[in-house]
């Protein structure tokens, strides 16, 4: 039966033979670079953008992947024109790069020094998106919660990098969890400032416009640069500043932005309702403003899509 295929390390594998190894720096060091681009239509939606990040974070990690940005382009359209013809119609897939510095010679890892330079691990896969995850983040919408676990100041790492080291958010969804078995985590930095979830930025609207807290705090993610995209061609103001739970708290609405689902309203904060507690018009303009980009109906692509 054919099954998917993956890059790795220069080859394309069957996705049942893609395997790293336990000493790789991703996993003693938890030091990997990763983007998602996802589909619509079964074809990669704004993959120059992720491919650019991908590369100014690989930039910055001072890792050199092997690759072009226009080779990573190629092979991942070659990955997802094989993977995208095992879909069922109707589905679309998620599509992952992750860049490591590459395996340690010694478990010890960076502790242990390192005697050769280590080749980078390079992957690309993917996932048919599971949008039956979030369904229900466009019937009821989602409940935000802020823990004790304080986001990772930029001092330490600079948050325009998208990478996986993510202890931090793991230990403040179990903290989220016992608010709410099915909140989203919000997270604050050192000052009470709101930051941004694990998987999302977060977005609030005040008086027309649309709020974001500033960029030394936050990733500049994509989908948040197709809503300022969205924002100025319809003339809403979309303004950065700092921003804390008492501005959500009193905001008209709020709203995550993603790649997988692209927008989703936010109803409450620590169990306070948001706005009406319901989804608003602003969040209905905007996503109807995407879908119409697209080509199809991204809340019903969401709701109706079947689990397989």
């Amino acid at each position: 039966m054919p099954e998917p295929i993956v890059y790795l390390n220069g080859r394309t594998v069957p996705e049942s033979a893609a395997s790293i190894k336990i000493y790789d720096a991703g996993i003693v060091l938890g030091a990997t670079a990763t983007e998602m681009t996802r589909t619509f239509h079964q074809k990669l939606y704004r993959l120059t953008d992720h491919i650019a990040r991908l590369y100014r974070s690989l930039k910055f990690m001072q890792v050199d992947p092997g690759l072009s940005p226009e080779e990573m382009i190629a092979v991942s359209e070659e990955v997802i024109e094989h993977n995208a013809a095992l879909l069922e119609p109707g589905q679309e897939l998620g599509l992952v790069h992750f860049v490591t510095p590459g395996e340690f010679t010694v478990y010890a890892g960076s502790a242990a020094g390192q005697r050769m330079k280590p080749t980078p691990t390079v992957c690309i896969h993917t996932f048919p998106l599971p949008f039956y995850l979030w369904a229900d983040f466009f019937r009821t919408g989602v409940h935000v919660v802020t823990p004790a676990i304080r986001h990772v100041p930029p001092q330490c790492v600079d948050p325009k990098m998208k990478y996986r080291s993510r202890m931090h958010w793991f230990l403040a969804d179990r903290q989220s969890h016992l608010v709410d078995p099915k909140a989203v985590t919000l997270l604050l930095d050192l000052d009470g400032n709101i930051t941004e979830t694990s998987g999302a930025n977060f977005l609030i609207v005040k008086d027309g416009a649309v709020l974001s807290p500033t960029t030394r705090n936050i990733l500049p993610g994509v989908s948040r640069q197709v809503v300022i995209e969205l924002c100025a061609e319809v003339g809403i103001p979309f303004i950065e500043r700092d921003l804390q739970a008492f501005d959500v708290v009193n905001a008209d609405e709020a709203f995550l932005s993603t790649t997988p689902y692209c927008l989703a309203p936010c109803t409450k904060i620590n169990g306070i309702p948001i706005g009406t507690g319901q989804a608003g018009l602003m969040f209905r303009r905007l996503i109807g403003a995407w879908s119409a980009k697209v080509g199809l109906d991204i809340v019903e692509q969401v709701l109706t899509t079947r689990d397989s």
